[in-house]
């Protein structure tokens, strides 16, 4: 059975890099019948955060990347955490050592600075020379006599070459020349990263490891304990990184800054800021950045965006499709289709692949989505009917859900509705106030609320009248939603209901002009 692993360390939030590495693991599998397996590489003590940890597992899950064994799912090959693994690395460090493919190091670490030294003034390639490396039992007992620490190093090979096939990149060769004694156990006594992969692979029956391309560099080391200790040999394919917007330079949570020069970067942040705010969320570069999973999940995008975005990030099907849903993705999905180089993240493609899932949900569905928002905002739903008459008003205006907070004005009570003073300035004159009290009194005797029969009654004031319609209804639309820009006029008054603009436009009017203000 295929069996494909993703193995996030808890040492910070769930970065788009790895979604999309989660994402084609869990894509793979499923394509072929087979299993997703969540690890936790938690072997770094010093670099792990608790409290990261959940996020990671939140993230996965809110995208649908859901793992069939690993945490809080468990599963036969259990426990999915390193750090609850320790025995099972131990004996492999001893095995290792036992078949003399590793040995006892007892150098320190300026002794091994100083051999680097050298050869780089000698223009040499550095190799260890192994002068502290313990032959035998004599040798570990003259060292520590010397109160000498020891590391376990592998034993690398000196000559030859390794050839791997990548299934995205082909053969692959390392010469083992270039290959250093690596180090697979510290002298505290905790396991390298390495040895702990190749340990849990084995264990957990990874037939396929798929990972970024940086990992690339590591894989001769890693095969070379797998043969040692006799394990199988999982497949390998390297993905391009995730590089940042129109660039070949790898994404970086910590490149905040560069990244808002980014027109559309710069423009996704602005747009999940207005939301944050309006919802007291804190925001910091660690929990509200669009390189971090919870950016989008926080302002209210779809799942099925963010997993349609990043799927094609170094994969497509054809040079037309790209909107898919997951089954979509899992039927298509191949390494064939994966690219070798680099491939950029595209903030401009994430909003509009949210825009195209956003209209494919129901009124009803919209209406779940958006309503905790208000809700977090502390804004006051007057009744179901009404937020889906208002979703269904607001069209494609509403892009992702907390978008449903540009129309506050709607959910506010009347003498709370904030104006905004450029646009009482503007609207609010001489001329047009009287016009305003005068409509206003045709709206008092206005039986028909629907928006079309406003129109209408509009329509026949500016005839009446002899005016055009911006001398009235802008200074309308200002005095029932406080602000120059919104809905539909007409669609606006018919959602407010006729008791609550004529509340709004008698306290409109009873605002002092700029005029009076000043005198």
């Amino acid at each position: 059975m295929i069996r494909t692993r993703f193995a996030p360390s808890p040492t910070g939030y769930l970065h788009i890099g790895g979604v999309r590495t989660a994402l084609f693991n869990y894509l793979f599998a499923k394509k072929h019948g087979g299993q997703f397996i969540l690890r936790i590489d938690d072997t770094d003590r010093q670099r792990n955060v608790a409290e990261a940890l959940q996020p990671i597992l939140d993230g996965l899950r809110w995208l649908g990347i859901n793992w069939d064994e690993g945490p809080e799912t468990g599963g036969q090959y259990a426990p999915y955490y390193q750090s609850q693994r320790t025995g099972k690395y131990q004996a492999a460090v001893d095995e290792l050592l036992r078949r003399g493919a590793a040995y006892r190091d007892f150098a320190a670490p300026e002794e091994i600075q100083a051999e680097r030294d050298t050869a780089l003034n000698e223009k040499k390639t550095y190799t260890y020379s192994r002068t502290w490396a313990a032959q035998n039992d004599d040798d570990v007992k003259k060292f520590e006599a010397e109160g000498r620490q020891s590391v376990v190093r592998l034993k690398m090979p000196r000559s030859g070459s390794l050839i791997i096939h990548d299934l995205i990149r082909g053969d692959v060769e390392f010469q083992w020349a270039d290959e250093q004694d690596h180090v697979i156990q510290r002298a505290d006594g905790s396991f390298i990263y390495h040895l702990a992969n190749v340990v849990d692979d084995e264990d957990f029956r990874i037939s396929h490891v798929i990972r970024a391309e940086e990992h690339l560099s590591n894989t001769p080391r890693q095969i070379f304990m797998i043969q040692a200790l006799g394990y199988r040999l999982p497949e390998y394919a390297h993905l391009p990184f995730v590089a940042e917007p129109g660039s070949k330079t790898k994404l970086s949570k910590r490149k905040l800054d560069k990244y808002l020069k980014n027109k559309d970067f710069s423009k996704l942040m602005t747009h999940g800021k207005s939301i944050a705010g309006r919802i007291g969320l804190e925001i910091t570069d660690d929990n509200f950045n669009p390189v971090i999973t919870d950016f989008y999940e926080q302002v209210g995008y779809l799942p099925e965006a963010v997993v349609n975005a990043m799927a094609l990030v170094g994969w497509a099907l054809d040079d037309k499709t790209e909107f898919f849903f997951m089954p979509d993705l899992i039927e298509h999905f191949s390494l064939a289709g994966v690219t070798k180089g680099a491939a950029s993240f595209d903030p401009a493609k994430l909003f509009a692949f949210q825009e195209k899932h956003f209209v494919t949900k129901t009124a009803e569905e919209k209406y779940e989505l958006c309503k905790p928002f208000l809700e977090k905002g502390n804004l006051t739903i007057p009744s179901k009917p009404f937020l889906l008459k208002l979703i269904e008003a607001a069209g494609d205006r509403i892009k992702v859900a907390g978008d449903i907070l540009d129309f506050a004005d709607f959910f506010m009570p009347d003498e709370a509705l904030p104006y905004n003073e450029a646009d009482v300035a503007k609207r609010f004159t001489p001329e047009s106030l009287p016009l305003l009290q005068e409509f206003a009194a045709r709206l008092e005797r206005q039986d028909d609320w629907s928006s079309a029969a406003l129109e209408a009654l509009m329509q026949q004031f500016l005839d009446e009248k002899q005016i055009k319609a911006n001398q009235v209804i802008h200074t309308l639309r200002v005095a029932v939603t406080g602000k120059s820009t919104g809905l539909g006029m007409f669609e606006t008054l018919a959602l407010l209901g006729k008791e609550r603009v004529r509340r709004r436009i008698e306290r409109a009017v009873a605002l002092k002009t700029p005029q009076e203000q000043t005198s």
